[in-house]
């Protein structure tokens, strides 16, 4: 499956991603403990915007990936030094069939210093990052986590830190076309981290009512590390996360490490 088609599976061909009010269902004191919590952390890194964005329609309903809950949400936090970071909300809700567990473990997160302004939208205005690559591949991430119930343990086994190829990154338009092109290689994939390196700002997120959550970020590699990582094994990809920790969280505007 191509990633155009996944993209269109994720959200269905008639979805409409739109601002809307951020609380979670009412009369679930689990499920609103969990959204004070993420809440109260969020606020820890930066302005959170009031409002989240969702899909009108739930994607569960439309074939697209299943959420503990049918609530699928992204957060958008203003930084302090003028980035913007976009997390789902929602992937730690309790389960709607109960147990013991705050969802998947983990909410996930992507942070660009240099989105364009037409995009990133002026404080109060949330609508713009709808079409902006960052909620593209966030909210597909986000997909491919739920369809294989989490990534923690994953994540455990291999010291914190993924390596994650998507093909068909040319049928992704939001992507493809707004992307730089060091970033996409020759055989048409995007290379992204999974879980590091870390933001400047502690990712367990307290007081959850059931069990640990972390926050864990994306960030984008280019095609020349994505080669890098892919010639080598785990010590490579971890080297490759150590190198572009010691860089800003520019995203589209730095240079490659290789």
């Amino acid at each position: 499956m191509s990633l155009g088609d996944l993209f269109r599976r994720l959200f269905g061909a008639k979805a409409t991603v739109a601002p809307a009010s951020p609380e979670p269902p009412a009369g679930d004191p689990l499920a609103e403990a969990s959204f004070d919590a993420r809440s109260r952390f969020w606020a820890r890194a930066g302005a959170v915007e009031p409002d989240v964005l969702a899909p009108l329609i739930s994607p569960a309903f439309l074939g697209g990936s299943h959420w503990p809950t049918l609530r699928q949400a992204y957060r958008v936090v203003r930084r302090p030094e003028g980035g913007v970071l976009l997390a789902t909300d929602g992937l730690s809700d309790p389960f709607e069939e109960g147990g013991d567990a705050n969802g998947y473990g983990l909410e996930l997160f992507l942070e660009c210093a240099d989105l364009p302004p037409a995009l990133a939208g002026a404080p109060g205005t949330i609508a713009p990052l709808r079409k902006s690559w960052m909620f593209a591949l966030l909210s597909h991430v986000a997909g491919i986590v739920a369809d294989n119930g989490g990534i923690v343990s994953r994540l455990d086994r291999h010291g914190g830190i993924l390596s994650m190829e998507l093909p068909g990154v040319s049928e992704a338009e939001t992507i493809h076309s707004q992307l730089p092109a060091q970033f996409v290689t020759a055989d048409d994939v995007l290379g992204i981290l999974i879980g590091g390196p870390a933001p400047d700002f502690a990712t367990d997120m307290p007081d959850m009512p059931l069990s640990p959550v972390r926050a864990v970020p994306i960030v984008l590699l280019t095609a020349a590390e994505l080669a890098e990582v892919r010639a080598g094994d785990d010590s490579t990809r971890d080297a490759v996360a150590r190198a572009l920790a010691k860089q800003p969280y520019t995203h589209l505007a730095r240079d490659s490490l290789v």
